[in-house]
């Protein structure tokens, strides 16, 4: 069981997270517990740099609600730029090919709900669950979510989805039906759209190897407040 300070339980509409350098380190990031996915809600929490993730078991000690939405800052921050963008010669040749057609902000439904079920090696879906979907496609109706996706003979076989703000869009999840689809998505989504930043949140061995990379949270934050 964790020991939850009482001041990250989301007990409002109006009550404000806790700064986030009072995070726990264990479970990593860790900020708030409960409330509501509300458009407010999720803006709120990207300007400052938390994220919403669900808990399958809710091992939270003095929290009453069943698998409450649990809110992360977690340190470090997995990131990457158009500057440290790495494409390799196997995946350049598969780009040069031009065998895609990728389009943005076409199919936000479909790629959320291929984001929850299709299965990858680095990453699991059941975390998106029907409240994450409504809320994100609200988010995505507000012109705040969007979509990268990736069509082969008019079928969608990849993409990715997130939060834009300003100059930062914050990477939420990706899926590929067929191999590399999610990496193209994600090189259209650097090189051509006009983020100065991209938020991968954690850190997993897929953008690792596209040259993302580990950051302090704090020095996260700095860049938030000088890119939204």
């Amino acid at each position: 069981m964790i020991e939850i300070p009482q001041s990250f339980v989301l007990t409002n509409a109006d009550t404000p997270f806790p700064q986030v350098d009072l995070a726990l380190t264990e479970p990593n990031g860790l900020i708030g517990v409960g409330g509501e996915l509300t458009i407010e809600r999720l803006i709120e929490a990207y300007q400052q740099g938390i994220f919403p993730w669900y808990s399958e078991d809710a091992p939270l000690k003095g929290v009453l609600k069943r698998n409450p939405i649990l809110w992360y800052s977690p340190d470090p921050r997995m990131i990457i730029t158009p500057n440290t963008l790495h494409i390799s010669k196997s995946l350049q040749k598969l780009l040069n090919k031009n065998n895609f057609e990728i389009k943005v902000d076409q199919a936000f439904k479909e790629v959320i709900h291929h984001c929850k079920v299709v299965e990858r090696k680095d990453q699991t879906g059941t975390w998106i669950d029907n409240d994450m979907i409504d809320a994100y496609i609200a988010l995505h109706k507000q012109g705040v979510a969007r979509s990268v996706e990736v069509y082969q003979d008019s079928k969608l076989v990849g993409g990715l989805y997130g939060v834009s703000m300003g100059k930062v869009f914050f990477g939420e999840s990706m899926f590929s039906l067929v191999k590399n689809t999610s990496k193209f998505a994600f090189v259209y989504l650097i090189q051509t759209m006009g983020y100065e930043l991209i938020d991968c949140q954690v850190e997993n061995p897929h953008l690792k190897s596209l040259g993302a990379f580990n950051i302090e949270r704090s020095a996260f934050i700095k860049l938030l407040k000088n890119l939204l």
